[in-house]
């Protein structure tokens, strides 16, 4: 799979958030990351590109499935690590001495601290996404999983990323939550 194709796996109708612009603000993010070897930034930059590569709302597995992909059609000294990087994506939890995870997971979760007219917009679009989901069980399964990430000491694992966002994600989540909750 080149690039061509993976551009195009992320224009499939259905993507309203995860989709091309969000793999561009994320590799923009990446480029803004310090003291990254080479070899560093090569495996981010694939995490990035494959990280969302499958995406059905409707299945639990799309990370598995996403990795396995990368993992078939990457290089084979990028493989396993990529691999690692996109199964973390699940849960968003990363070890305290995990580097790269922390920066793809920062970077992946970056949208939580945009400004409030750019966060409404990304939330917007995950309920598009979500459109199969009635509106009842779509307000109560979104609002357990911004309570998750609100309920957790450290929203962005890496700290540079922790320290431009982190206030204003627990803004947008809060206000979120309100709405879903009101």
């Amino acid at each position: 799979m080149n690039r061509e194709q993976l551009a195009a796996a992320y224009t499939s109708p259905g993507r309203h958030y995860h989709n091309l612009t969000h793999i561009e603000d994320c590799l923009g993010a990446l480029a803004r990351v310090e003291n990254l070897s080479p070899l560093d930034r090569e495996i981010l930059s694939a995490a990035i590109w494959w990280h969302d590569v499958v995406y059905d709302a409707t299945r639990a597995d799309n990370e598995a499935l996403r990795a396995q992909l990368a993992e078939r059609h990457l290089r084979e000294d990028l493989r396993q690590e990529v691999g690692r990087l996109i199964r973390l994506t699940k849960t968003h939890d990363v070890q305290p001495d995990d580097r790269l995870g922390a920066i793809l997971i920062s970077i992946d979760l970056s949208i939580l601290g945009a400004e409030p007219a750019r966060y409404d917009t990304y939330a917007a679009a995950i309920r598009r996404e979500f459109i199969h989901v009635p509106e009842r069980d779509y307000r109560a399964g979104r609002a357990k999983v911004l309570s998750q990430f609100a309920a957790r000491p450290v929203i962005f694992p890496d700290a540079v990323f922790a320290a431009r966002y982190d206030r204003q994600a627990r803004e947008n989540l809060a206000r979120e939550l309100a709405s879903l909750r009101g």
